[in-house]
Formats: structure tokens, C-alpha cells, sequence
């Protein structure tokens, strides 16, 4: 297949290039560098070396024998999505062309308008360049399980459910309740793909997960071959954190009471369900919803595995920091169990890493560069904060 991946730079679309081109597909990318940028704003940095695109490509030559394709652009300008599709014909395209941290929406006016218009007009160009130049590219839409917020329903894994409201029985969207300007602007890319495949028949996926850790997969195995591994408190995931914390003997930071319950999917999971979808696309025309995750844990339990692990890999237990917690976000232990159907009739489910499994590698692999860590250690402690 030829799968163009919008955001290639990032830590998810590296991992999955790497996993497309693996598996013998023509792998095409398209990126402003908006991460590097927007991550060197906070004054942070990724704690793993990661090369120049153009040193990547070359690197990916030498290890696989495979050339990836790269355009660089900014996919909110339209005429770079229609040359880019006209370019490299894809059969897919995986959209992760967003800016996808909760935090660096909610800093000020200014980035949550960013995050709107960035996220929202680079949605709506896809959709558009697709209707206009080619309708049988399945779109593959990176969204979030944080759409819909903490609801006391079972999450169901589709785009609508049956519901009575003042006693009369219609079929509506599944309700949504975001928790940062980040996530509501994931809320609406869902509605733009959702009328997007009723006005022209497009054929989408709409893939919601929840956070992401780990710092390679089967693919990289060597150090120029890397994804970013982001650990502050702005564009790092919780447990990432946790690990790099741990390698420079810093305390382990919850935010908030640590009950707060999310669905974890290691990185070598994740390009594995990604990669799954792009080769069973739906049928053509269909709007597809899919769920994913692989352990629900709470940030009490994930602090306390990285302090075991920490002890047989470091030689030492970190302390564990609770401090108040800057989001807007329930704190009980609430119920949490998003329907997940499809992947598993695709073959795709069950554990191929564990979490306590996964943080002993992190951990050695984040070893050799705690003085990089060292460097960024000062912004493990949140500095934005949603009601300021």
C-alpha cells in the first residue's frame, strides 16, 4: 500500500513509518517540525537524540534498505495537502498533523487558538482534498479517548447510540465532555469526519487511545532510528515522565490524588493497532469508530511499578511527589471501560508488552542520557495551569 502520514516527525508517526516500511508499504510524510519548535518554546527538549529528517530517511536507507518519501509543509495551507496527495497517490492517509498536548492549549488565549485553528483546518483540508482528488483514500484519523471525558455510560465503540432524552427515543452522536481546548478540538474533528462521510461518502476511521508510553518498538533498533520521547511537564506523557524522573533519582510527580484512571497502550501496541487498520481499511464509505487501549491504571499504581522497576534496573527507589493538580479532571476512582470491538476482530488484542515489562526498557534505554534529562529536570513540575 502507499500511506501518506501526515506528522511524520512526531513520536507516534516516526514509530509507525518505521513499522509501514518494515511490512513492505511505500511510506510517504509530510511536516512543518511544529513539535521541535513548539517544544523548544517551553524550554524543554526530547530526552532521546532524535536526527534531522533528512539524516533519518538516510538512516532508515542504511538499516531497512527502504526510502520514505518526505514533503515538508504546513497542512493547514490547503494547496499543501492537495500537492501532497497528488504527489504520492496514497491508498491511506494517516492524519497526526496536530497539535496533541492538553497543556500547551490551556497556557493562554494564544495556544488554545492555535490548537483550534491548526487542528481544526487541517481536518477540514483533508476532507476536502480527498472529496476533490480521490474518495477512495481511507483517512485514518488520530483522535483521543479524552473526547468523552469520565461519562457513567459504557463508552460504546461507535459514532452514534440509541437515547431517550424527555421521553422520546432518537439516535444521536455519543455524548462528549473534553477536558482541555485541546481535546474539545478533538471533539470537533470527530464531528468534521462524521459530516464529511455523510456529505460525500469518505471513507474514515476515527481512532481514539488513550496516552501512549515507551521509548522504542521492534523497529527501532538503533539509536538513529529514535522517535522523540518527550518527558516535561507540557509534552510529556504521565508515565514517560515517571521514568525519566526516576533515572535522575528525582521524585516520582502525581499530580493531584494519583486515583485518576486512564486506559495505557505501549508504543509497540499502538503502531501495531495503527498499522492493523491501514491494512484492513472499512468497507468504502464507511465511517468507522475504534477504541484502543491495553491496561487501565491509576497514576498511584504506575508510580509504584516505576519505583520497582527503578530498583532492579537503577539500583536505587525513587520518592513519589504528590503535588495539586493543575487540570480541571475527576479525581475518584471511577469505573473506566471504553467498549474495544474491532481490533480484537482484526486479531489485534491482548499484551505483546506489559507495563511493569515496558518500563524496565525504558528505563535502560533512558540510562545513557540522564544528563540530557538533567538538563530539563527542572520541568517536571506543571507549570500551566487550567483554571489560571
Amino acid at each position: 500500500m502507499r500511506v501518506l502520514i501526515l506528522g511524520i516527525d512526531g513520536y507516534l508517526g516516526w514509530a509507525l513509518a518505521l513499522r509501514l516500511v518494515r511490512r513492505g508499504h511505500e511510506v510517504f510524510g509530510v511536516d512543518n517540525f511544529f513539535t521541535r519548535k513548539a517544544v523548544a518554546e517551553v524550554g524543554s527538549d526530547s530526552a532521546l537524540p532524535i536526527l534531522s529528517m533528512q539524516d533519518r530517511i538516510r538512516a532508515v536507507e542504511e538499516v531497512f534498505g527502504a526510502r520514505i518519501e518526505f514533503m515538508e509543509g504546513d497542512v493547514t495551507d490547503y494547496s499543501v495537502v492537495k500537492k501532497a496527495i497528488t504527489r504520492f497517490r496514497p491508498d491511506a492517509i494517516v492524519h497526526f498533523a496536530e497539535q496533541r498536548s492538553a497543556p500547551y492549549s490551556m497556557i493562554d488565549v494564544e495556544h488554545a487558538r492555535y490548537t483550534m485553528i491548526n487542528n481544526l483546518t487541517s481536518t477540514l483540508n483533508v476532507v476536502y482534498a480527498v472529496k476533490e482528488l480521490d474518495r477512495r483514500i481511507h483517512i485514518l484519523k488520530m483522535g483521543t479517548l479524552g473526547e468523552y471525558g469520565y461519562p457513567a455510560f459504557r463508552i460504546p465503540e461507535s459514532a452514534f447510540v440509541e437515547a431517550v432524552i424527555e421521553g422520546v427515543r432518537d439516535r444521536i452522536v455519543v455524548p462528549r465532555w473534553a477536558g482541555s481546548w485541546y481535546h474539545w478540538s478533538k471533539v470537533f474533528d470527530s464531528y468534521v469526519l462524521l459530516y464529511a462521510n455523510k456529505l460525500w461518502g469518505l471513507t474514515i476511521t476515527d481512532f481514539h487511545q488513550g496516552p501512549v508510553y515507551g521509548t522504542r518498538t521492534e523497529d527501532i533498533i538503533s539509536e538513529e532510528l529514535f522517535t522523540r520521547f518527550d518527558v516535561d511537564d507540557v509534552w510529556g506523557t504521565v508515565i514517560n515522565r515517571f521514568c525519566a524522573e526516576a533515572v535522575v533519582n528525582h521524585p516520582l510527580t502525581i499530580y493531584g490524588s494519583g486515583l485518576q484512571k486512564k486506559g495505557f497502550t505501549s508504543l509497540e501496541d499502538t503502531v501495531r493497532a495503527l498499522a492493523a487498520l491501514i491494512e484492513n481499511p472499512p468497507e468504502d464509505g464507511e465511517f468507522r469508530t475504534v477504541h484502543h487501549y491495553r491496561e487501565v491504571r491509576t497514576l498511584n499504581e504506575m508510580a509504584e511499578l516505576v519505583r520497582k522497576a527503578s530498583r532492579e534496573v537503577l539500583g536505587y527507589e525513587p520518592e513519589i511527589m504528590h503535588l495539586p493538580n493543575p487540570r480541571v479532571e475527576p479525581e475518584d476512582d471511577l469505573p473506566y471501560e471504553p467498549e474495544r470491538k474491532v481490533l480484537a476482530k482484526l486479531g489485534i488484542y491482548g499484551l505483546t508488552r506489559t507495563m511493569d515489562e515496558e518500563i524496565a526498557v525504558m528505563l535502560r534505554d533512558l540510562k545513557p542520557y540522564a544528563d540530557r534529562i538533567r538538563k530539563i529536570e527542572a520541568l517536571f513540575k506543571p507549570r500551566v495551569r487550567w483554571r489560571s
